[in-house]
């Protein structure tokens, strides 16, 4: 359980909490990258109650929905006034899973650090995200999950993807991915955190150059 007041205010469903903390840390200086970190802590809890039975589908979208207005406030203060265009990157949520709370935190993430992110949305299917990938040569693909029901799908679309021939390296993301998840599925890189997502971002396309 996390220990933050931030991380605590969203898992406790305490929207004017969580927009009251998130005033008060940028008004003390605080990066909004550090404010979304807690976020996704607040947010992972939320998954792993929901998973276990202890949270309904509506304390997840009343959650979603915090971290979304959330959102709206530190959004335009991820982006920088000169952001140079950095490439292409797809994103989706893979097969059978329709949560899109973590991947479009990513989506945020990257755009907001100069990347063009063609999001997919949830439930898309391996050959969509192939032919999407082709149609923008984009060097990296992202693939959300939340469900471990959903883990197979996601196995599915890394291997498609990768026996396709696509030109792309391919990361994975959400609550349930760790070293194991990462080997079962194929991929490149996996995290349970958006900021390990832009820094990825950065050594690929850092070494597209």
């Amino acid at each position: 359980m996390t220990t933050d007041d931030l991380s605590k205010a969203i898992v406790e469903l305490e929207r004017d909490k969580v927009m009251a903390l998130i005033k008060e840390r940028l008004e003390a200086g605080d990066k909004p990258l550090s404010i979304i970190s807690k976020l996704q802590e607040g947010m992972t809890e939320v998954g792993k109650l929901f998973e276990s039975g202890n949270y309904f589908i509506s304390e997840l979208i009343n959650s979603g929905a915090i971290m979304k207005e959330a959102m709206v406030e530190l959004e335009p203060r991820l982006t920088g006034s000169k952001q140079e265009f950095r490439g292409n990157i797809v994103i989706a949520t893979v097969k059978g899973d329709i949560h899109d709370l973590g991947k479009n935190i990513v989506v945020m993430l990257l755009k907001g650090t100069g990347y063009n992110v063609i999001d997919l949305g949830v439930d898309v299917s391996p050959e969509k995200v192939i032919e999407v990938v082709k149609e923008h040569k984009a060097p990296l693909l992202g693939l959300s999950v939340l469900l471990t029901s959903c883990l197979e799908s996601m196995q599915q679309t890394v291997g498609e993807v990768k026996n396709a021939g696509v030109d792309t390296k391919v990361m994975i993301g959400g609550p349930i991915i760790n070293d194991k998840a990462l080997e079962y599925c194929g991929a490149d890189f996996g995290s349970t955190s958006g900021s390990s997502a832009v820094k990825f971002a950065e050594e690929v396309f850092g070494a597209k150059k």
